[in-house]
């Protein structure tokens, strides 16, 4: 029987280190299988089994990384949060005049529910549930902070050039920029039946992003 030469165990050790588990991009595959399967069927009809399945990764790996689903859902959740935030400060909004960095905004927001259908549904969930999977996780916190704060400079320069009234509460202007487009998005089907037209053609979509944006900012406007 012939036996392996030193020189070829050598050569076969790379290959094997190759092999090892990456916890990094474990977990981001978990993440991922984990986020498209609560968007499809929310918490409640969401298994672990389907998402190990979807992830390529045996279920007893995810309890190695995460307790149980509510902990997956709340690790998903403060993902998604992450990633919005994470592409509206690539929008540099403090470098444009004020009108035009709420205006980008909008169009920012609006452009990110089509592309990001999920994040609505995830949304959605997340207030089923009555955001219990958020309410003591420091990095969902956190990461809102930040981007009142933004909000609140950018309504300060709009004040100082008079293209804004003074006493905005960003919070409030959060809500609303936000609101004018989750709802039309998110109540789209009821919406076609009720006015009788395609909620998602490019005419509608144009005008009704235009109307949104025209709202806000006659919010802003001094009176």
């Amino acid at each position: 029987m012939s036996t392996m030469s030193a020189t070829e165990k050598k050569t076969r050790l790379p290959e094997r280190s190759t092999k090892m588990r990456d916890p990094v991009q474990t977990q981001i595959k978990i993440l991922a299988a984990a986020k498209a399967e609560f968007a499809k069927v929310g918490l409640g009809g969401a298994r672990i089994d389907t998402i190990a399945e979807k992830a390529g990764v045996n279920k007893r790996m995810i309890y190695e990384y995460f307790e149980g689903k509510d902990q997956l859902f709340q690790a998903v959740l403060e993902d998604a949060w992450a990633e919005i935030r994470t592409a509206e400060s690539r929008l540099q909004l403090d470098a444009l005049p004020p009108v035009e960095a709420i205006r980008q905004l909008m169009i920012f927001t609006w452009e990110y529910y089509l592309s990001h259908p999920e994040f609505i549904s995830l949304v959605n969930s997340a207030n089923l549930h009555e955001a219990r999977h958020v309410k003591k996780s420091r990095r969902f916190h956190e990461l809102h902070g930040g981007f009142i704060d933004m909000l609140q400079r950018i309504l300060d320069r709009g004040v100082a050039t008079g293209d804004f009234r003074p006493g905005v509460d960003p919070r409030q202007l959060h809500l609303t920029l936000a609101a004018v487009g989750y709802y039309y998005l998110n109540n789209r089907h009821t919406g076609e039946v009720i006015f009788g037209f395609d909620f998602m053609s490019k005419e509608a979509r144009e005008a009704r992003l235009e109307f949104n944006i025209d709202t806000v900012l006659s919010v802003l406007r001094p009176r």
